[in-house]
């Protein structure tokens, strides 16, 4: 069984080479999963004085513009609603398509290209059903507690890496198949993610900057511990002649 060390040295060799693609492809995917964040902001103010609009009293002047307020929240709520669900939808897409893009990388069987992240939208039924299910699955394990909702995080933690070679499971195969690969493997997942606490720290002193190098080292290595986990195996890139 590999530790967090060989997962991080697979991620390592993986990255040789091609730190530029696999920079740009974690930038690309990091930006359509956080769309959200751009959303304008919506502030409303107005004066309860009726001196401004002769002929209407102050009550009926308050009743109109509580109708309109009330109209607007509205509008506001249902395009909020409607946005955030398309937008849920299309960063699960990208996500199943950035976990290809890292098995590619690690697996070195084949140059991994930007494409990949879009490759998967035929399929995003498929996606959105799974990644809706895990999120309500993580949710309800969290009203227990925030240890199981943890747990449940962790169980479900290969379902992007599943559907990316598997597109065809539905919602529940899914799932079930990253529950059964995560058990008696979740703590390994959590050494491997805070064997990276140090370059998070570091990263915070450069304002951000160095998660451009970080999380696609990280998502490489996440990559190398669904190969080990999952049972499949793992290639190694093929060393380059620096003569040719």
């Amino acid at each position: 069984m590999k530790w967090t060390s060989d997962f991080r040295k697979i991620a390592r060799d993986a990255l040789r080479n091609r730190w530029a693609i696999a920079v740009l492809a974690g930038l690309l995917a990091s930006l359509m999963g956080a769309i959200a964040s751009y959303l304008p902001n919506f502030n409303f103010s107005y004066s309860r004085s009726s001196d401004s609009i002769p002929g209407i009293s102050d009550g009926a002047f308050n009743e109109q513009v509580a109708t309109i307020i009330i109209v607007v929240c509205l509008f506001i709520i249902f395009f909020s609603l409607v946005f955030g669900i398309a937008n849920f939808i299309f960063s699960s897409i990208i996500l199943v398509g950035y976990s290809q893009f890292n098995l590619d990388l690690v697996d070195g069987q084949k140059a991994p290209r930007i494409g990949t992240l879009f490759s998967f939208f035929p399929h995003w039924k498929r996606i959105a059903a799974a990644m809706s299910l895990r999120l309500l699955y993580v949710m309800l394990w969290s009203l227990l507690f925030i240890i199981p909702g943890i747990i449940a995080n962790y169980s479900y933690a290969m379902t992007s890496f599943i559907l990316s070679e598997h597109p065809e499971l539905t919602a529940s195969e899914a799932l079930a198949k990253s529950k059964e690969m995560m058990s008696g493997n979740r703590l390994l997942l959590f050494f491997l993610e805070l064997s990276f606490l140090g370059w998070d720290l570091l990263c915070i002193l450069t304002l951000g900057v160095g998660n451009l190098w970080l999380a696609p080292y990280k998502q490489a290595a996440f990559a190398a511990f669904y190969r080990e986990v999952s049972g499949t195996e793992y290639v190694a890139p093929a060393e380059v002649d620096p003569e040719i």
